[in-house]
C-alpha cells in the first residue's frame, strides 16, 4: 500500500453562520457544504459564500451534474439548487447513521460511519445494489478517474483512502496532520480533494497524490470512468 502525508493546499472558513462542516460536494463552479439546517456555496477562488439554501443538512452531500443531494437524519434528499425545492427523498441505507455521499455511475454511494462501510445506492429507490466493507470509520466518499476514495475519522485521525471497489482493499493512504479531521469528501475532478473539517467550521483543499505511471497490458481492459460530474 502506498502511504503519504496531505499537503493541504488551501484552507478556507469558518463560514458567518455555520458552525460546523459536514458534507461537502463541488458543481464545477462552486464547493457546496453542508452546516447542519442549510447547504452553502462558496466560490474556492476567494472563500466567499455565494448563495445558501435552507434544509436540513447533517451528513454527506453529493451533486450529479444537476441537482443536489443531502443527507438529512436518515433520508436523502434531491435538492433543486436553482430554486431550493425538495423534489424527492428516499431512506439512506444507514437508518441515521450515514456519513459521505457522492454520485458515480449513475447511482449514489453512501457512507456508513460507525458500520464502517459504504452503500452503493439506487438514487430513485434507495435499494442497496451492493455494500464495500472498510475496518475504519467511513466519512466522506468521492469518485475521480475510475478511483474510489473515502475519508476515515476515528479519536484525532483521519486520513484519506483509495480503495478497490470491488473488494475494499485500501491501495493508497494519504494522512492528515493531527487535528485536521475529515467530515466530507469531494474531488474537483483534477488535482485537489475538498475536505470538510467537522466542529473546525472550515474546508481544506489537499492535493490529490499524482497517479503512477503504468504500461498498459496489450489487450487490457481500461476500467470504466467513475467520476463525479
Amino acid at each position: 500500500m502506498k502511504r503519504s502525508t496531505a499537503e493541504i493546499v488551501r484552507e478556507y472558513g469558518p463560514f458567518p453562520g455555520a458552525e460546523r462542516v459536514n458534507g461537502v460536494t463541488y458543481d464545477g463552479q462552486h464547493v457546496w457544504f453542508a452546516s447542519g439546517d442549510k447547504l452553502n456555496a462558496f466560490d474556492p477562488s476567494n472563500g466567499n459564500v455565494v448563495r445558501s439554501i435552507d434544509v436540513a443538512a447533517h451528513a454527506g452531500t453529493a451533486f450529479d451534474g444537476k441537482y443536489l443531494y443531502q443527507i438529512a437524519e436518515d433520508r436523502i434528499l434531491k435538492i433543486d439548487p436553482k430554486t431550493g425545492r425538495v423534489l424527492a427523498s428516499i431512506p439512506a441505507p444507514g437508518k441515521g447513521a450515514d456519513s459521505g455521499l457522492a454520485w458515480a455511475e449513475g447511482t449514489l454511494w453512501v457512507g456508513e460511519y460507525r458500520g464502517r462501510k459504504i452503500h452503493q445506492v439506487d438514487p430513485d429507490t434507495g435499494k442497496i445494489l451492493r455494500t464495500i466493507e472498510s475496518n475504519r470509520f467511513v466519512t466522506g466518499v468521492t469518485w475521480v478517474d475510475g478511483e474510489l476514495w473515502h475519508a476515515t475519522w476515528e479519536g484525532d485521525e483521519s486520513d484519506l483512502r483509495r480503495i478497490d471497489p470491488r473488494s475494499g482493499e485500501v491501495l493508497e493512504s494519504v494522512d492528515m496532520p493531527p487535528g485536521a479531521q475529515v467530515s466530507g469528501l469531494e474531488s474537483d475532478g483534477g488535482d485537489q480533494f475538498f475536505c470538510g473539517g467537522g466542529k473546525t467550521g472550515k474546508v481544506r483543499a489537499v492535493r490529490r497524490p499524482r497517479k503512477r505511471s503504468a504500461t498498459k497490458k496489450r489487450g487490457s481492459k481500461t476500467p470504466r470512468d467513475s467520476k463525479n460530474k
